[in-house]
């Protein structure tokens, strides 16, 4: 399945990994830098949130594209059961 984000999913995604590089660039700096343990943990699981929020949101959108892909029978011959298989390891993937 290929990666179909378009306009504003497509900015939201890419907002959410810039914020995510952002914030491990500061991890990075803040470890150089001999700072708090918990202002690195706190910055480490803001960054944590940021990839994970932009992978469910590229999910979801791989969702929609199945759903929408099996109401019109465009399927490449790939069984319902077999997509279902494919989309809940990428879910898991991010469990």
């Amino acid at each position: 399945m290929e990666l179909e984000l378009e306009g504003t999913d497509l900015r939201a995604v890419l907002n959410r990994l810039r914020r995510a590089q952002g914030q491990i660039t500061g991890v990075i700096r803040m470890i150089e830098e001999g700072r708090d343990c918990e202002d690195v943990v706190t910055q480490l699981a803001a960054a944590s949130r940021a990839l994970d929020r932009a992978g469910f949101a590229i999910i979801a959108s791989g969702l929609q594209r199945c759903v929408i892909d099996m109401e019109s029978g465009r399927r490449d011959g790939e069984e319902p059961e077999a997509v279902r298989a494919r989309l809940e390891k990428l879910f898991l993937s991010l469990a």
